[in-house]
């Protein structure tokens, strides 16, 4: 199949018009109705509708929309890795939830530039489906995710296990009282356990969906909320933050995830690497804890 269509699909699908999506390719507007055709002849079915509020996907143009993804991020993946000097030997493309990828990745690039610098290094971060979806059309190898995916034609190796700890603000500009705990989305295991631990709780006035954002409202206005205990030890030991005695802790694991027709070499290095950065992580932990 034509690249070079399959990437016209998709401008056109991100523009909604093929006159925007000639424009943004500085191409003729006939010339993308060409290659839209010759796309729809290969496939044997139409992929738009063109009416007067713009161009719309029929239901195949929305079944192609997966593959056309696909296509065109494996042809960048093999360009990537066609023109790696003769020095590297290969390209190791990992993923990792937003929530996770701090500190972690940037530990694990160090690593992997120290012990494998024959090896080109690749990092996405995105939404824990979509890197489920990479995973398995093979545009990553593997990919940093809380919680085992429910998807089956994967495997999830346990790197570490996190606790989210309720945390504080050890400065707070009002009384703290339960209103002012921040409503931060860690998943559906964690929402109903804590719905179990505090089944009396009213409803918070903050909800937030990236734990470091809610960090920082608190950190301006006072307030807790449940965090990594990892990401907040920093802000524990100077002070900015402190534990809520008493509050349960919950488990929240962080597994590497791959497809079982992975190159495993390359899984050995990303497996190696995310596991000696976790237990560097938690050992550091444990002594700055011991000082205490």
């Amino acid at each position: 199949m034509d690249i070079t269509a399959a990437k016209t699909f998709l401008e056109v699908l991100k523009t909604g018009s093929f006159a925007a999506a000639a424009a943004n390719l500085h191409v003729t507007q006939t010339a993308i109705g060409a290659r839209i055709r010759v796309l729809e002849q290969e496939l044997g079915c139409p992929l738009f509708v063109r009416n007067k509020i713009g161009t719309q996907l029929t239901p195949a143009g929305q079944k192609f929309q997966r593959y056309a993804v696909s296509i065109v991020r494996l042809a960048d993946q093999a360009t990537q890795s066609i023109r790696l000097s003769q020095a590297q030997e290969a390209v190791v493309m990992l993923g990792a939830e937003l929530s996770i990828s701090n500190p972690i990745v940037p530990l694990w690039l160090v690593w992997m530039r120290q012990a494998y610098p024959g090896l080109a290094l690749s990092v996405r971060v995105d939404t824990a489906d979509r890197l489920i979806d990479q995973v398995q059309e093979g545009s990553l190898d593997a990919a940093i995710l809380y919680g085992a995916p429910r998807r089956p034609g994967l495997v999830a190796e346990l790197i570490f296990e996190e606790k989210l700890v309720l945390a504080e603000s050890s400065h707070p500009s009002q009384p703290i009282d339960e209103t002012q705990t921040v409503q931060i989305d860690w998943g559906e295991e964690f929402a109903d356990a804590y719905y179990s631990a505090f089944p009396d709780e009213p409803a918070s006035t903050v909800a937030v969906s990236y734990g470091p954002l809610a960090l920082e409202y608190i950190l301006a206005v006072g307030g807790r909320g449940y965090f990594r205990r990892g990401f907040i030890a920093p802000y524990l030991q100077d002070g900015r933050l402190s534990l809520v005695k008493s509050a349960p802790e919950f488990s929240y694991s962080a597994y590497a995830v791959h497809s079982p027709r992975a190159d495993e070499a390359i899984i050995a290095h990303i497996r190696e690497g995310l596991r000696a950065c976790s237990s560097r992580l938690i050992n550091g932990r444990t002594k700055n804890n011991a000082r205490k």
